[in-house]
């Protein structure tokens, strides 16, 4: 039991750091633009695709990812410039129609383009292999290093924002943006930096998962409501709130799923438990943004908690 314990927390830390990286971005967005982007989640599903069609094209997954990279960051700018700029100033329920419009529309794009049929990344070779847990079980090596690129991205931005000009810009134009534009900052650039970036980082999460789910359309939908959940309990502007955030939503949620129902039976019938335990699971993280909304209603290091 312990071994499958183990398991499951590694796991669920593999999912908790691809939900900071979508969320990392959106964070920013959302903290420093004040701007709600539910397109956020396709940009996920476009750098998905995007490297299931460089790997085949170049025959490498690691061409493939450096081709994914830039061409992802690119649509960022693009999608900034040509359609996010003119919402910043519009209320949010305009923000959230048009970017719901845009998420359907890019869907579609990505249908046409690439068909509905999922589509699968080769895992590169030198990742390809597993190491052993406690008892017979073990953990692919893959998933180790999409752990400790997670932590390697997560410590990035962590330097840039708390030990760069930025950084301190990013922080400053997250409370008072209006006065850090009356010193002659350019305003505009600092959100299609951001922005971009944000993009970026979706992509890649997409990207560097491709050799572990199937790539389909859709894809996006169900991690941009967990990367929100996310953005909710670390708190609006956050990157250590949003990296604590995933990972203990990613652990709770994988964990809450295997051993849910083995706790339930020892107090149920088997057959109801699982049935109990499979509806259950699922609420656990929405359980736990609700209790953190309840006591700290900024989430867990919000504005209002930041010393």
């Amino acid at each position: 039991m312990l071994d499958l314990f183990i398991l499951q927390v590694i796991g669920g830390a593999q999912f908790g750091v691809l939900l900071f990286l979508v969320a990392a971005g959106l964070t920013l967005v959302f903290g420093i633009m004040d701007f709600i982007n539910l397109a956020h989640g396709v940009l996920y599903m476009v750098g998905a695709y995007l490297m299931a069609s460089f790997a085949a094209m170049t025959g490498n997954f690691w061409f493939g990812l450096l081709l994914t990279i830039p061409s992802i960051l690119v649509l960022g700018v693009f999608l900034e410039v040509t359609v996010f700029r003119k919402l910043y100033d519009r209320p949010h329920l305009d923000q959230v129609l048009a970017t719901m419009a845009l998420m359907m529309m890019i869907s579609e794009v990505v249908r046409m383009i690439w068909g509905a049929a999922p589509m699968n990344v080769a895992m590169p070779d030198s990742l390809s292999a597993s190491i052993p847990l406690i008892g017979p079980m073990r953990f692919p090596v893959y998933r180790l290093a999409i752990i400790g690129t997670g932590l390697g991205v997560a410590l990035f931005l962590w330097l840039v924002i708390q030990r760069t000009r930025i950084g301190m810009l990013l922080r400053a134009g997250a409370s008072r943006r209006d006065m850090v534009s009356a010193l002659g900052v350019d305003i505009s650039k600092l959100f299609m930096l951001v922005f971009a970036f944000g993009a970026m980082l979706a992509g890649f999460a997409g990207a560097i998962v491709s050799p572990v789910l199937s790539v389909s359309p859709g894809m996006g939908d169900s991690i941009l409501i967990l990367t929100f959940v996310v953005i909710v309990v670390g708190g609006v502007g956050s990157i250590k709130g949003a990296f604590i955030a995933a990972l203990m939503i990613g652990i709770i949620d994988t964990v809450g799923r295997i051993f849910g129902p083995i706790v339930l039976r020892e107090i149920m019938e088997p057959a109801a438990a699982a049935q109990l335990g499979r509806t259950l699971a699922p609420m656990l993280i929405y359980i736990l943004m609700a209790a953190v909304l309840f006591f700290r209603p900024a989430g867990l290091f919000g504005r209002s908690h930041a010393k």
